[in-house]
């Protein structure tokens, strides 16, 4: 069996492949990571958008189809609004170009 690495945080929770917190229960929805560097890599990302993450990578072995043998956490998954899966509105900004103004001179037509 091939070994490879996880990203855990404080509550148990795996970093999953959709790119948000998994409580590894389905272990085919915990990200693998081949190599340490870039499990390193992707904890600093992480830790950056949020300073309370207290993360760790774990070497775990994979199981007979190629996933993650992670223990599930006990600690339920926190819920998100649902505003952050919407997409924000655009705001249009006004923009920097003065309107051309159009003044009546003696003359034209």
């Amino acid at each position: 069996m091939t070994d490879t690495f996880v990203i855990r945080n404080q509550l148990g929770h795996y970093w999953g492949k959709g790119k948000h917190w998994v409580d590894g229960s389905e272990p085919k929805t915990v990200m693998k990571l081949a190599h340490h560097d870039q499990a390193i890599n992707t904890l600093v990302e992480l830790s950056s958008k949020d300073i309370e993450l207290r993360g760790e990578i774990v070497e775990t072995e994979l199981n007979a189809r190629g996933e993650p043998k992670v223990e599930a956490s006990d600690i339920p998954l926190p819920e998100t609004p649902a505003t952050e899966d919407a997409p924000s509105p655009v705001k249009e900004e006004p923009s920097a170009e003065t309107p051309e103004l159009q003044t009546d001179t003696p003359g034209s037509a």
